[in-house]
């Protein structure tokens, strides 16, 4: 009987494990993409990022609902569900590239809004409504098969690792098929991407429509809810992780994301590159992201003897002086970099220094999630589940720090918008130093 459980364990950890692959394939996809909406507002960093805020603040809508939709419905339905709404965002996305383009929705000043562009921010939306669901069943889940605790935060820390992988994957894949950002770089340049990220959510589908998942937070029909006394907000330790998960994810995007367009922009205040610019910034967002799959399998193995709170003082120290080196060096200073288009295959290009020192910070955020979202949780017991629908409310930071951020890069540059990201790690620093204590060990948990 007890291997049997296991064994439905296993199975199970394993379909988390795929489920954290697909978030991170479809939310990559909106910064890479972001530079072709770039080129066509007059090189405006912030509406360029206006998908990848679509997609984050679909996370303020759905945050709470999807908590209450695994207590309601189950794991499996909630996950099943999000696929469905997976391929219509992404078909809707495709649709900016067929239609709309030579239809004008409104002006804002000089510039002209056409109507394909409304219809691509609504597909990113309806992708984030996708990826909320998968997020709060995803986390929970990993952290209730593995126990909690340190061994939690290892499984966490594994299926993370899947998650960097493709989001490793995703920016290259972009990068290649534009290459050169033109005049004529359009949403149908990426159009087989995303049919392919349609593809693997139908086979998700179908595989997750025949696993068995354990359902430890539903409620059986004819159950009356029963009124809690206290809620996770009564913990100052989880109000202080929801700040630090809405921080974070802003962090995480924000850092390869801004570099994606610095490293893009063919003009004096970019990167210096001039051919194949995409390219080359596709690869180097990729590199970020592998260096987060590295960071999570390094901390996946260590996680049950290091503590989580331990990772988080180092991780968040470290990213700090990466990214002060560079702000501070200057832009002369390059080194060789390598990327793939497809139009004109490998090539290879110098980039500044300073672009090193951020992917480098790729593996510091690897470890930060799970980490923050160990401490936060740790001694909540029964308001776990609630906790969680709170998480994935506030990941919508992923949305609106980056655009503050890009905001700042438009006015000030791109280099000196990093100081808001060094502001944000402090605050994380913080958390893990003092914030992450738990002092309402009073309030019953069970």
């Amino acid at each position: 009987m007890e291997r049997q459980k296991q064994n439905g364990n296993m199975v199970a950890i394993i379909t988390m494990f795929f489920l954290f692959a697909m978030i991170s394939f479809v939310t990559n996809l909106a910064a890479p993409i972001g530079v072709i909406w770039k080129n066509q507002f007059q090189d405006s960093s912030t509406l360029g990022m206006m998908g990848n805020l679509m997609n984050f603040l679909a996370y303020l809508f759905m945050g709470i609902p999807a908590g209450n939709m695994i207590v309601k419905i189950g794991y499996k339905k909630t996950a099943l569900i999000a696929m469905a709404v997976g391929i219509v965002g992404l078909f809707v996305q495709y649709l900016s590239g067929v239609v709309g383009a030579d239809t004008q929705a409104f002006s804002v000043g000089e510039m002209i809004v056409h109507f394909n562009f409304i219809i691509y921010l609504l597909g990113a939306f309806i992708c984030g409504f996708c990826v909320c669901m998968l997020n709060t069943v995803v986390n929970p889940m990993l952290n209730t098969l593995g126990g909690g605790g340190n061994k939690g935060n290892q499984l966490i820390q594994v299926g993370g690792s899947l998650n960097s992988l493709a989001g490793t994957l995703t920016p290259i894949f972009v990068g290649s098929l534009i290459g050169t950002v033109t005049p004529q770089t359009a949403m149908s340049n990426v159009s087989s991407l995303l049919f392919i990220a349609m593809g693997i959510f139908v086979v998700a589908f179908l595989v997750i429509s025949f696993v068995t998942v354990p359902e430890p937070h539903l409620h059986k029909a004819g159950t009356k809810k029963e009124k809690q006394p206290h809620s996770p907000w009564n913990f100052r330790h989880t109000v202080l992780g929801v700040v630090a998960i809405c921080i974070y994810v802003g962090i995480e995007i924000g850092i390869p994301s801004t570099m994606n367009f610095y490293l893009a922009d063919t003009t004096a205040k970019g990167g210096g590159l001039v051919e194949n610019s995409a390219a080359i910034a596709g690869a180097m967002v990729g590199m970020y992201w592998l260096l987060m799959l590295v960071g999570r399998l390094t901390s996946s193995s260590i996680s049950g003897k290091i503590s989580s709170r331990t990772q988080l003082i180092a991780v968040a120290s470290v990213a700090i002086f990466f990214v002060l080196l560079a702000i501070f060096m200057p832009k002369s200073v390059m080194v060789p970099m390598v990327g793939y288009s497809t139009d004109t295959g490998w090539l290879t290009a110098n980039i500044p220094i300073s672009a090193l020192f951020l992917v480098l910070c790729g593996l510091c955020t690897s470890v930060m999630w799970g980490s923050i979202f160990n401490l936060a949780v740790e001694g909540l017991g029964k308001y776990t589940a609630q906790a969680s629908g709170i998480f994935m409310m506030m990941v919508v930071g992923g949305g609106i720090l980056p655009l503050a951020q890009q905001g700042i890069s438009d006015a000030i540059g791109y280099m000196s918008s990093y100081w808001f990201i060094v502001v944000l790690l402090g605050y994380l620093l913080y958390y893990a130093l003092v914030g992450c204590k738990n002092v309402n060990k009073d309030i019953p948990v069970e």
